[in-house]
């Protein structure tokens, strides 16, 4: 027990490693699933198949095979690098490869919520002389987003849970050296398997109820 209180700050800033890489996936994602629905939806052939192709492709693909591509195809093969610092560098190649994963899972929520918008409403704004991207940005999108909110949460969470896969399959080597030492050093996997599942218990369950919350206060009668 008491190895595993002189372990419990590295495994708290591992896990704040993974709070932080949350935080900045659920932004790039939305940005990048918002940009994508904009194509999947667009009048444009070429915007439509290019987007349609990034979905089919990303998101059939396991999670762990985009992470190895980020951190060894991009980084090692195309020398992509975002700090000369190697756990700061590490950290945006996961960050790129998980958000560009979950932003395919954002695009298709997205999309659903678009098909709960009239037609005629789009039908509308064209009347008016708005461009479709317009309608898309003024009308479309702000309505698609009340609508799926709860499905958004969901992703949300789902995302938070993969950025164990990153930990585990040592693309964060830092922490992945913590926890591997930690279990080596002290053998209470239990206890520090039930430690992390309380963790994240305590992050996702608010999101859950949060998501419910806001669905049920911005839903539209319709």
């Amino acid at each position: 027990m008491d190895e595993l209180i002189k372990y419990a700050p590295d495994l708290l800033r591992g896990f704040l490693h993974n709070v932080q890489l949350s935080v900045v996936c659920a932004i790039l994602s939305l940005v990048l699933g918002t940009v994508l629905v904009s194509m999947r939806v667009s009048p444009t052939p070429v915007l439509r198949a290019a987007g349609t192709t990034y979905i089919n492709v990303v998101r059939n693909t396991p999670l762990t095979l985009v992470l190895a591509f980020s951190a060894l195809g991009l980084s090692d093969t195309l020398g992509l690098t975002f700090s000369q610092e190697p756990s700061s560098n590490a950290f945006w190649l996961v960050s790129l490869g998980l958000s560009v994963y979950t932003a395919s899972f954002v695009c298709e929520a997205l999309r659903s919520g678009i098909n709960t918008v009239s037609l005629g409403q789009a039908e509308a704004a064209r009347a008016i002389g708005l461009t479709f991207f317009q309608s898309l940005r003024m009308i479309i999108l702000p309505q698609a987003f009340r609508v799926v909110v709860a499905p958004l949460g969901s992703v949300m969470i789902a995302m938070i849970k993969n950025t164990t896969v990153a930990m585990a399959g040592g693309y964060l080597a830092e922490s992945a050296f913590v926890m591997k030492d930690t279990f080596d050093t002290t053998g209470a996997s239990i206890p520090i398997f039930l430690g992390i599942v309380v963790a994240f218990m305590v992050v996702t369950l608010p999101i859950g109820f949060f998501t419910s919350w806001l669905a049920n206060r911005l839903a539209v009668v319709r």
